[in-house]
């Protein structure tokens, strides 16, 4: 199993749209990814701001490529995301 971990952070009135998003549209489309296992999702508030930690876990690297592409690191930010969002992890660790 291999487990793909990234931050994202948005403003505090962003986060209820944000996570909206997560939960109905970019955690339901992994599944069409061979390999996926599943997700975790994490919300903390900071404050002025809310990070949100999503934890993917896929069975094999070649999973992970599948979802990502050859340089699996970089981070899949869907543009609607990127609107809601103040900054993310450019690269997922693994």
């Amino acid at each position: 199993m291999i487990g793909r971990l990234w931050h994202g952070w948005t403003t505090r009135e962003n986060a209820k749209a944000y996570e909206t998003l997560l939960r109905s549209e970019i955690l339901p489309g992994i599944d069409r990814i061979p390999g996926y296992r599943g997700a975790s999702l994490f919300r903390r508030d900071l404050g002025k701001e809310v990070e949100f930690v999503t934890l993917t876990v896929f069975a094999s690297l070649d999973s992970v490529r599948a979802f990502a592409g050859t340089d699996y690191e970089v981070s899949v930010v869907t543009p609607e995301a990127r609107r809601l969002l103040a900054r993310f992890d450019r690269r997922s660790e693994h």
